[in-house]
């Protein structure tokens, strides 16, 4: 499966172009694909903006350009003698030059330190080196096969949409297992393997930042939100169980969403292409043969049953040692929220993906011999090379903004301005979600968005009053619904190519029209839920702020 996955996110940048000169525009196809008026014009304008977003660089070249650009606005705003009165000390807060002595010898002198001490960098790093053994040893592949495999018909929908949210935790893995998994699934209860596979696919991509566990990308982020915060309050710590209780509540949620939407419309434009059923059973044949199985071995039973032994054996030991008052686990007067077990998550977090995945490896003969985890390891990190390399691009980026105080003085003239406007924060907060979601159709990494937006839109919401957290659980919402029907997407171009397997006939139009009214449900349903938990004044995760 994984050396599919390999192969898949290799042919995404070539598979996109073949799709494009195979799939007939929306113009020419016949009369029963033809999209309605009001899908055209969206098809239109999302048209615009995948060839926009085609004419951006590379997410490293836009950091560099973004870093260039600096250079010239930090000389022109001192020049002008741009700045702010902090709200905090009643300090001013000027613009510094990075073409001045001063600049130069920061550049050149923390060019080294900026990357190593880049707050993500060792977090991702670390919590890898765990989710690789898991990853590599089969285990997480397992376990969503495992969750597929004996699922009650009327359950279908629900279980593949919420196992989507789940897959979450092996990373970019989700949608090459998601996807034909979701197809399969279906084809085997006598239903279209289409919808399947787009139910699948919407679950992973729209509800990419709603989990019931902590992911990776959780780690990542946190420390993205704790560099921004900063820049009010260098004290102020983001945890990445930080927004678990908000994240929580909107998988079961969104699995609940996709699951009404596919079954009261989906279903219904899936039916629409009955005169394609027959082509496609007859094309489709076979197709299964080259796609994952559901059933599981007797040794991966096993392995999964090894696994959930040590899980929990792991947590109930981490507990055990958490219980004392006066344990090194626990915080200051022995506080479990503010403590080292919730501020390092990520390394507990490490720890159980790394112990499981050698207990499935041991059992399913994956790891033989103690030099097998390593190579794991080490398969996992080869992995994360291209993320290594923008993280350079982006610590220097972010290192420079920070350094010429940009940054600082936007969010003070911006919280000024909103609150002299007299704008509900309720309207800024659903403003703050509309921009980032289309930001999110052209810019498809969320860390590398939110390490270009969060040094901006955290403090500036800070001076208002709005905890770091609550700023994350917007991005969470901005940052995944429209991840869905991007084409800047690869796996939009990844789930196309499934649905062509068994629909021949099916172009970028046909994935839309099923893909686009998910989107829109959720990201309105998302944001209605936001507002009400913010207006309860629930706190979106262990230790942070009631809102």
């Amino acid at each position: 499966m994984m050396a599919q996955y390999a192969t898949r996110r290799a042919e995404c940048a070539d598979g996109w172009l073949k799709i494009r000169r195979e799939v007939p525009d929306v113009e020419t196809r016949t009369a029963g694909d033809r999209p309605t008026s009001s899908m055209a014009i969206t098809l239109r304008v999302l048209g615009v903006i995948e060839r926009s977003g085609n004419r951006l660089p590379h997410p490293f070249w836009l950091f560099v350009i973004l870093s260039g650009v600096l250079l010239g606005l930090s000389w022109a705003l001192n020049a002008a003698g741009v700045s702010a009165e902090s709200p905090t000390d009643g300090a001013t807060v000027a613009v510094k030059s990075l073409v001045s002595d001063a600049g130069v010898t920061m550049m050149l002198d923390g060019l080294i330190e900026n990357y190593a001490a880049f707050p993500p960098l060792g977090v991702v790093l670390v919590v890898m080196l765990g989710v690789s053994v898991a990853d590599k040893a089969g285990l997480l592949t397992a376990m969503l096969r495992a969750a597929l495999a004996r699922v009650p018909v009327r359950a279908v929908t629900f279980v593949i949409a919420f196992t989507g949210m789940i897959a979450h935790i092996a990373s970019d893995a989700a949608f090459v297992v998601m996807i034909p998994l979701g197809a399969i699934a279906y084809r085997s209860i006598g239903r279209s393997p289409v919808l399947g596979a787009v139910v699948a696919f919407v679950s992973v991509s729209g509800g990419h930042a709603a989990s019931p566990l902590v992911t990776p990308s959780d780690a990542t982020l946190a420390a993205l939100t704790t560099a921004a915060a900063h820049t009010i309050d260098p004290e102020y710590a983001v945890t990445p169980v930080a927004n678990y209780f908000f994240s929580l509540a909107s998988s079961v949620l969104l699995a609940l969403v996709v699951t009404l939407v596919a079954e009261t419309l989906l279903s219904r434009r899936v039916a629409q292409m009955a005169a394609d059923d027959a082509v496609a059973d007859t094309e489709g044949a076979g197709v299964d043969d080259e796609l994952p199985d559901l059933s599981l071995s007797a040794d991966e039973r096993r392995g999964l049953r090894h696994a959930g032994y040590t899980a929990l054996a792991l947590v109930a030991a981490i507990a055990a040692a958490a219980l004392p008052a006066g344990s090194p686990l626990r915080g200051e007067h022995g506080a479990v929220i503010d403590s080292p077990l919730v501020h390092n998550v990520a390394v507990f977090l490490s720890l159980l993906f790394f112990a499981t995945g050698v207990a499935y490896g041991r059992a399913v003969g994956a790891i033989r011999e103690a030099k097998d985890i390593p190579d794991l390891m080490a398969q996992g990190l080869r992995e994360l090379a291209p993320i290594l390399v923008l993280f350079f691009a982006i610590s220097q980026f972010l290192a420079y903004f920070r350094w010429t105080g940009i940054g600082e003085v936007m969010a003070i003239s911006g919280a000024r301005l909103l609150d002299s406007s007299g704008v509900p924060l309720t309207l800024i907060f659903v403003g703050v979600i509309l921009v980032v979601s289309v930001m999110n159709l052209v810019l498809t990494s969320g860390s590398a968005m939110w390490a270009l937006i969060g040094p901006v839109f955290v403090p500036m919401l800070m001076l208002l009053d709005v905890a770091p957290e609550t700023t994350w659980a917007l991005f969470r919402i901005a940052d995944s619904c429209t991840n869905a029907i991007t084409p800047m997407s690869p796996y939009f171009v990844l789930c196309l190519g499934f649905v062509r397997r068994y629909r021949p006939r099916a172009g970028i139009g046909t994935l839309m029209s099923l893909t686009l009214p998910v989107s829109v449900s959720m990201l309105a349903v998302w944001t209605v839920l936001f507002l009400g938990w913010y207006a309860l004044g629930i706190p979106f995760g262990p230790g942070a702020p009631t809102p």
